[in-house]
């Protein structure tokens, strides 16, 4: 178990015989530091955090920080970072909170660079990418396949659907749908994210599908409830449509993000 003679790593903590603990670390007693993890050097991890196998976290990372919420008053909540994830230098994620979760997770194969931040009982998926210093409030869902941009901030408790693309600077304050693409401050939906689902390689008959749905979901006519009804019916054979359909019929705190100039809520009349 390699740790170097600088770091200091309280008495409970749970490291694997293959994790590396570099120099000036600080592990907590309620941590947990699995098989092929690495931490370079002034690594520090608080509370009750777990890190995954084979995650990588470089100086200056401080992970399972307080919350940042005036509520919290030190229970015992937690932080969980998956397997393969790269977390570069002063990147912040903070436990959860009683009031949410109890828990922030942070899923497998996610790169987080310089100063990114995960906020208290967030909900990060898979393959997920934060450029420097994007930033996620409060009980954010980011699903897999993400892009976010550098210093985009998303506001709490929206949603970002899987393969959605943020773009640099934009200011996210509602919901994103599934591969959709938005930019701007205040951000607004502008396309979908065509390089993104090539790259993952969606094939060209899905993404008709998703630029068919698109232009109907987001059209003048009739009422949006009616629109996403139409929208489920015409393309009932598409997983990548129905994904779409999926997140805009599940509950939310924050309105659905439309074209420019236009946000709806589900049943709401576009007009």
């Amino acid at each position: 178990m390699p740790i170097h003679p600088t770091a200091i790593v309280e008495t409970g903590a749970q490291i694997a015989s293959g994790a590396v603990i570099g120099p000036w670390c600080r592990v907590s007693a309620k941590a947990t530091i699995a098989e092929g993890a690495e931490l370079r050097s002034n690594v520090v991890i608080e509370g009750r955090t777990e890190i995954g196998e084979r995650t990588i976290v470089y100086p200056f990372a401080v992970l399972g920080g307080p919350p940042q919420h005036l509520g919290y008053k030190g229970e015992d909540t937690a932080l969980k970072i998956g397997a393969d994830c790269v977390i570069r230098e002063h990147a912040t994620a903070n436990l959860g909170t009683p009031q949410g979760r109890g828990v922030t997770t942070i899923g497998d194969k996610c790169f987080l660079m310089t100063g990114a931040h995960v906020a208290h009982d967030c909900v990060v998926g898979s393959n997920v990418i934060f450029a420097n210093n994007a930033t996620l409030g409060g009980h954010v869902v980011v699903e897999d396949f993400v892009f976010l941009g550098g210093l985009c901030a998303v506001h709490q408790f929206s949603r970002i659907g899987a393969y959605a693309f943020i773009g640099g600077c934009a200011a996210v304050t509602s919901d994103v749908i599934p591969s959709g693409s938005a930019v701007g401050n205040h951000a607004e939906l502008v396309s979908l994210n065509l390089v993104g689902l090539k790259r993952r390689g969606v094939s060209r008959a899905a993404i008709h599908d998703l630029r068919g749905a698109f232009k109907a979901l987001f059209a003048n006519e009739a009422t949006f409830e009616e629109r996403v009804d139409d929208v489920e019916k015409r393309y009932a054979a598409s997983s990548e449509v129905m994904r779409v359909i999926k997140f805009i019929r599940e509950d939310t705190r924050r309105p659905l993000m439309a074209p420019p100039r236009r946000s709806w809520r589900a049943g709401e009349n576009s007009e």
